[in-house]
């Protein structure tokens, strides 16, 4: 592991080349992810994804358990599937914007504009990564928006 001045470099399996910000004292900056899926596949890819790239992450298959942990815990950023039996992905965010306004959202969805055009209020400022993607690009999305 090379080190330096406001960054530490990670050299993963395959060549992969992942740069995690630092701001000098503390080491890495840690993004605590909130990861609502239903899918267990995918929810266990990206968490998997996720981690190797750093960030903490507690996933979840459901809205309803998502949200009793936004009612824990506070969260950097959630990153949730829209359409979930239950409580789907805009109300977990609507929820949760409600108790933590400055935490960042992330929708990821195969049915954006079916499910953002339904109605339900969004959060402000949430973005929206439709399936299908690589899970680099969902790497990518969450410090994108961390850093904004």
């Amino acid at each position: 592991m090379g080190q330096g001045p406001g960054y530490s470099r990670l050299i993963y399996p395959k060549h992969c080349l992942c740069l995690v910000l630092t701001d000098g004292k503390r080491g890495p900056q840690v993004t605590k992810i909130l990861l609502a899926e239903d899918d267990d596949s995918m929810r266990a890819f990206l968490a998997a994804a996720l981690r190797r790239a750093g960030h903490e992450v507690q996933d979840y298959a459901d809205g309803e358990t998502g949200l009793a942990a936004l009612e824990r815990e506070v969260f950097d950023l959630l990153l949730t599937d829209i359409v979930m039996p239950g409580l789907d992905g805009i109300e977990l965010a609507r929820r949760g914007a409600e108790l933590d306004p400055a935490m960042k959202i992330v929708f990821i969805t195969g049915f954006a504009a079916v499910a953002l055009s339904s109605g339900s209020p969004t959060p402000a400022g949430a973005k929206v990564l439709s399936k299908p993607f690589h899970l680099r690009e969902i790497v990518e999305e969450v410090d994108k928006v961390m850093a904004a």
